[in-house]
Parts: structure tokens; sequence; C-alpha cells
């Protein structure tokens, strides 16, 4: 069997996401896992596949046909990884500014996790309506790096990037 990562991106419209299983299931392939979402207008995301290894140009002729109507669609071998080490979550909040997301990847990159899911979202205050920035992720972290050095680095750049950090186990 073969397990393939279906990218995806294009114009939002009604039946995308149907047509994206059409082209699936006629290869004869299972619809594992996915992240899909309207993001800035456009419909995008991933889709983990199973399927025969044979029928892996069928299923690309059949998402050609969805690629024609307006959805790009690449296709790529997912890459088996044995993950070890420590999960961890985090999330902060704090008022909307340029070099957030670069600053966090920063430190936790610097200590060589790996972030595994990643969201961020913006939302209105309650009192003032000004935009609030959220971030959620899931790291693993090597093996040596306890969660605690995570939690003091995030720490560490919170007060400069003015948000609110909460580090726990993944639960």
């Amino acid at each position: 069997m073969a397990l393939l990562v279906l990218s995806v991106a294009g114009s939002d419209r009604p039946g995308l996401t149907k047509a994206l299983a059409a082209a699936v299931l006629s290869a004869g392939g299972n619809w594992l896992e996915s992240h899909l979402s309207h993001l800035g207008g456009l419909y995008v995301g991933s889709v983990l596949v199973e399927l025969d290894q044979a029928k892996v140009e069928t299923l690309r002729s059949a998402v050609a046909a969805v690629d024609a109507a307006g959805l790009e669609v690449r296709i790529a071998p997912a890459v088996e990884s044995a993950a070890s080490g420590e999960t961890l979550e985090f999330s902060l909040v704090g008022q909307d500014r340029p070099g957030i997301v670069n600053q966090v990847t920063a430190a936790v990159s610097q200590l060589g996790a790996n972030i595994e899911t990643f969201e961020t979202w913006l939302s209105p205050e309650a009192h003032s309506g000004a935009q609030l920035f959220h971030m959620a992720a899931h790291l693993r972290l090597p093996d040596g790096l306890k969660a605690s050095a995570v939690q003091d680095a995030l720490e560490a750049i919170s007060g400069e990037i003015m948000v609110d950090v909460a580090v726990g186990a993944k639960g």
C-alpha cells in the first residue's frame, strides 16, 4: 500500500471536498486524515490517502479532473518517521502585531523542537474590539529536552512580544 499526501489550493466554492473525495474513492483510495480550510479566500489544505501502489497513476488521473476545475492538487509520497521524544502543546494569546510567529518559531527552533501542528487565528477582544492573535501548536521534543526548557524559552520572549503563554503535556 502507498501513503500519499494531497496538497490542495484553489478558489473556494461549494463541492470541492466532495470532488476531491470522489477522486480518491474512484482510484480505490482510503481518505485517512485531512486538514482543510477556508484561508484568505482560498480553499487550502492537505489529505493523507492510502491506496494500492498500482493505483497511484489512477489517482493522479482522477485528481487531474479536479485540478482542471480550478483546484490545484499536488501528490507526494508520505514519509514514515520514527517519532521519539516527548510531545508538548502550547498556546499563546496577545495583541496582534508583526513578528510574533517569527519570534516564537525561532525560540522553538533553537531548542531543536519540531512543530508537528501549528494554528494561528485572530479574534476581536471583548471590550475594545482590538485584534487578538492566538497560536496553538504541538511540538515533538528531541531526546533530552525537557518541557520546562520550552516553557522557559517561551516565557523569556513573552514579555517582549506581549503575549500570555500556556505550556502543557500533549493530551
